[in-house]
């Protein structure tokens, strides 16, 4: 089944689903979210992640609970991430990696789809064409 959406698309509607996640789950709305779509992967990069009060930890000296805090809220959002994620673009998430840098206050993410997913125009987009032809490749 083909979707009536491009992966750019799909991508945008992703990142902002997932603004939107965090400022109702966080109360904090990240600067930027961007998300690639390639292969059977989504990687997506969050600005901005860190909410006020770890900020606050961090100012404070307070580095080692600042992580800790960051680590237990990461876990709690996991799993609506990973709903938003298979909402979107229809397909089920079987792994899901993220790490945070206090210092840049980055969140990278890492999902590991069960299938590519459904795009409009899947072969003519740059990394689709790409990986098609990798795979190809590797079939030889």
């Amino acid at each position: 089944m083909t979707s009536d959406l491009t992966s750019g698309q799909l991508e945008r509607q992703l990142s902002q689903k997932l603004l939107a996640l965090y400022k109702e789950k966080l109360g904090h709305q990240p600067s930027k979210i961007t998300c690639q779509l390639f292969d059977q992967k989504v990687a997506i990069v969050i600005e901005n992640s860190i909410t006020p009060a770890e900020n606050l930890l961090v100012e404070t000296g307070e580095d080692r609970i600042a992580e800790q805090m960051r680590s237990n809220l990461s876990d709690a959002i996991k799993p609506f991430i990973k709903e938003t994620i298979e909402s979107v673009l229809s397909v089920s998430v079987e792994d899901l990696l993220s790490d945070a840098t206090m210092e840049t206050g980055r969140t990278g993410i890492l999902a590991v789809l069960s299938k590519m997913p459904a795009t409009k125009s899947t072969e003519t987009t740059p990394k689709a064409a790409k990986s098609a032809k990798a795979a190809k490749a590797a079939k030889k």
